[in-house]
């Protein structure tokens, strides 16, 4: 294993004047069969070979004496040019670079790392070195202390408290309640004709809204339907009206919890003068999407007035509305956003998987599609090429699109390819703003700034994060991922 030369190094950068070089050393851990280095110390124009750390056999490394100073480098992986996301990088004329300020108390010589210019390090000692030199804390990456990012959290924390949800409510709007009898049938069109995927339900004998019909009942419907043996069929959709279904909703979850007595489940709803903080626990805690804002001028609350649909987002753009010209008094929005503990990431080679990223080929059933949704507890899965490059993205709401010319009574789940199922929904009628928000992206690189700003655009839940010109996907960040990471939910 040999870096660069003294000389090269003095040509590259350094003083010629001066003998103080710093051994650096490279490490780079996601896996390969041939992996050099380069950078801004070798002048672009030499490729350093690394060499594989026995026993790791993701993990590749070289030492090269640097002049003190700041340089930038790049890995050269079986081909293709990378850098390591987890490492401080910036954009280049070379595209996006890692960086590394060579300094002699900031790169010491590990303690068992033989002292010399360009010697082997002996591999038991790099193994304990790489063990031991771990991605640094995000605040010695970014220069962001612990109590920048404390101070960052308790601000965000604090406006939610100050703040209530009659913020939220718009100067005009339309809100669409069902009734509660209605056959399922009748608001499976009725969602579909409005462009929406969740609605109150109200119940006029009780005169108070009990519940909430979403895209998720639709799902779990349809399931029924093309289960063997189903006790609902398509013509009893005529007839069976939405308070029935919610009941055999029940008794189908009592029967996977293995509770014989029913639960009794309160509509959750806020009102307008309750704080955003509440309304914000309230969605996280209860996995929903959006909770009716309902007034009542009765003590008692009878007959309730239904005056907004409250969603993550829309408090996200008041957040980003109230920051946008102070956001230097929130360090953490400057932070790229694969630095923080946000999102679902798809694992890196050599990296333990923690939570899965759910994705699916075009050629996959609906079925699978429906399933994965429903088990996964998503609201959307990616759709990928054979490279796992983004080609589009299939939605608890795409479920609606089912209800054009009565689709979902002839269809069959297990046969559909999820590219025809989006076919069937691409002329369906949608507000524009859903059409274009559907599938949005962004890159790991990009600020927790930009990533809140594009999640605070009505109708976008959730952004893709896609590598650079492949667009092979590399994880999702939800509207709930980021408010779990602002109020530190698990």
């Amino acid at each position: 294993m040999f870096g660069p030369n003294m000389d090269s190094m003095r040509e590259a950068g350094g003083d010629a004047t001066s003998s103080v070089v710093i051994p650096v050393p490279f490490i780079w851990r996601h896996g390969g069969r041939n992996v050099y280095l380069t950078g801004s110390f070798t002048r672009w124009s030499e490729l350093v070979p690394m060499s594989q750390v026995e026993g790791c056999p993701t993990v590749f490394q070289v030492i090269c004496n640097l002049a003190p100073g700041y340089h930038q480098y790049k890995f050269f992986v079986d081909g293709e040019w990378k850098h390591d996301e987890h490492l401080p990088c910036t954009n280049s004329e070379y595209g996006i670079v890692n960086t590394v300020l060579a300094s002699g108390p900031s790169y010491a010589m590990h303690p068992q790392m033989p002292s010399g210019s360009n010697m082997d390090v002996d591999p038991k000692a790099f193994r304990e070195m790489v063990n031991v030199a771990e991605v640094p804390p995000i605040h010695m990456m970014t220069g962001v202390s612990e109590e920048d990012l404390r101070v960052s959290r308790h601000r965000i924390s604090e406006y939610l408290s100050r703040h209530t949800v009659y913020e939220l409510l718009p100067e005009s709007g339309k809100v669409v309640a069902l009734d509660v009898n209605l056959p399922v049938k009748q608001a499976f069109h009725i969602l579909h004709g409005q462009g929406i995927s969740t609605a109150p339900l109200w119940d006029f004998s009780k005169g108070n809204f009990v519940g909430v019909l979403s895209a998720l009942d639709f799902i779990l419907i349809l399931r029924e339907l093309g289960n063997h043996g189903a006790n609902l069929t398509e013509e009893e959709l005529e007839t069976h009206t939405i308070s029935a279904w919610k009941e055999g909703k029940a008794y189908l979850n009592r029967q996977a919890d293995g509770h014989a007595r029913p639960v009794t489940r309160n509509l959750i709803y806020v009102k307008p003068y309750d704080i955003l903080k509440d309304l914000v626990s309230k969605i996280l805690q209860n996995g929903v999407a959006t909770v009716p804002v309902l007034y009542s001028s009765s003590e008692d609350g009878s007959f309730p007035q239904l005056l907004h649909l409250a969603t993550l987002s829309g408090v996200l753009k008041c957040i980003c509305r109230y920051f946008r010209h102070c956001s230097s008094s929130l360090p953490i929005l400057q932070l790229p956003i694969c630095a923080l503990p946000v999102g679902t990431w798809v694992p890196k080679i050599g990296e333990a998987n923690g939570r899965p990223l759910a994705m699916l080929r075009p050629n996959a059933s609906l079925s699978q599609a429906l399933n994965l949704l429903i088990q996964a507890q998503v609201s959307a899965v990616p759709i990928v090429d054979d490279n796992d490059s983004l080609l589009d993205i299939y939605c608890r709401s795409d479920i609606t699109a089912l209800a054009k010319d009565k689709v979902y009574a002839n269809i069959n789940l297990g046969e559909t390819t999820i590219q025809r199922a989006l076919q069937l929904g691409q002329d369906s009628y949608y507000p524009y703003e859903m059409r274009t928000q559907r599938c949005q992206m962004c890159l790991r690189t990009d600020s927790l700034h930009k990533v809140m700003e594009r999640l605070a655009n009505p109708g976008v839940r959730r952004l893709v994060v896609v590598e650079a010109g492949s667009k092979r996907v590399e994880g999702i960040i939800s509207l709930s991922d980021i408010f779990r990471f602002f109020l530190g939910f698990a």
